[in-house]
């Protein structure tokens, strides 16, 4: 179900991998978007875009929401397995949660009747045993970034109470895809260079979504009614194993990986001693998502099955 609407949206961080391909979607379904970004270096020709040199307390957000009814806004500081701040937490909290609210707080002032918010499915946690993370869970956020996150969330949901803002929140998991960033792009370097991957003994299940099934969910949410005031977990719903993730990767590269069985304490070894154990998380834990409540209340069907693409790997 969908609601009439003004068809200007502000994407920020229209630059990014997942902001750049939601500005060409928006455009070729007939919306007016505008971008927001840091610097002119990091611009696309293509796109309408905003300078937005800071994204933090102060930010002024004037020129950039004249006119719109949405904001999706994607744009923040972003998890990295090597941090090296000072006080991580606290900058996190300036561009995630400070930056977040000030541009909702302008966003009221300003007319924007939707915000759609990118948070994390770190703040339910970084792994699950035998149960899915559910939107409704007790949360625990497992990083300075997820606490960004979460922070976000409760100071919107006290936007959208006292004002008209129609707020929502969705928690993604790792967003793939070919040139993704992050460990997918390592992932892809890796088999383009030929290098054995070890985890032929990894066997898993992980909740990702694909970039074109994240790019339809968002789309929805701009003008379904029921997506208003809501907290969605997404994926592709069809857990992969780490094995199969990284098939995944190589389709995209056009080359089949090169993988090695390596004892799984080993790995843990490895990457204790490389100070990856986070990254060693992410590859050989569980983590699940239950998102059958934004299946139905959306009426939402991601439009890419992996499982497909599997099938003609094997």
């Amino acid at each position: 179900m969908t609601k009439t609407i003004n068809n200007k949206v502000l994407i920020t961080g229209s630059n990014g991998f997942v902001g750049d391909a939601l500005y060409k979607n928006l455009k070729l379904s007939g919306y007016e978007v505008i971008g927001s970004v840091r610097n002119n270096s990091r611009s696309i020709s293509i796109q309408d875009q905003i300078i937005i040199e800071s994204l933090d307390l102060n930010t002024d957000w004037k020129d950039a929401l004249q006119g719109c009814n949405t904001v999706i806004h994607l744009a923040g500081r972003a998890h990295m397995l090597n941090d090296d701040a000072v006080d991580p937490l606290l900058e996190f909290r300036i561009t995630n949660t400070e930056g977040t609210l000030n541009l909702a707080e302008q966003a009221v002032k300003y007319g924007v009747t939707r915000f759609i918010f990118m948070s994390s499915i770190g703040v339910n946690g970084s792994s699950t045993l035998d149960t899915p993370f559910r939107y409704d869970d007790p949360i625990s956020p497992h990083s300075s970034y997820a606490i960004s996150k979460h922070e976000a969330e409760i100071g919107l949901r006290e936007i959208a109470k006292k004002s008209n803002l129609e707020v929502v929140i969705i928690r993604s998991p790792a967003i793939y895809g070919k040139n993704a960033p992050g460990n997918f792009g390592m992932i892809e370097k890796f088999i383009n260079k030929g290098f054995p991957l070890p985890v032929g003994l990894i066997n898993n299940k992980r909740s990702l979504i694909a970039l074109d099934n994240i790019i339809s969910f968002i789309e929805l949410c701009i003008g379904h009614q029921n997506a208003a005031n809501e907290t969605f977990l997404v994926s592709d719903n069809q857990d992969l194993s780490t094995i199969e993730i990284v098939k995944l990767m190589g389709s995209f590269v056009g080359k089949r990986p090169r993988i090695i069985k390596l004892p799984l304490i080993l790995l843990r070894v490895i990457f204790a001693s490389l100070g990856k154990n986070k990254a060693g998380i992410s590859l050989i834990s569980n983590l699940q998502l239950d998102i059958n409540p934004s299946l139905e209340l959306l009426e939402w069907t991601p439009p890419f099955n992996p499982r497909d693409l599997l099938e003609t790997l094997d």
